[in-house]
């Protein structure tokens, strides 16, 4: 997920949700500029 992160950002890609770790779940959310939140979401 870190990795992944770090790519998009380095694209330009906003995140309203830094990678949080809940247990075996690791979210991220990210503002599609179009109005849109996207999750992105790693399982253990």
């Amino acid at each position: 997920m870190r990795a992944e992160y770090e790519r998009l950002r380095r694209h330009g890609v906003m995140f309203t949700q830094e990678p949080l770790e809940t247990g075996p779940v690791t979210t991220a959310v990210f503002d599609d500029t179009r109005g849109n939140l996207i999750q992105i979401v790693t399982a253990a």
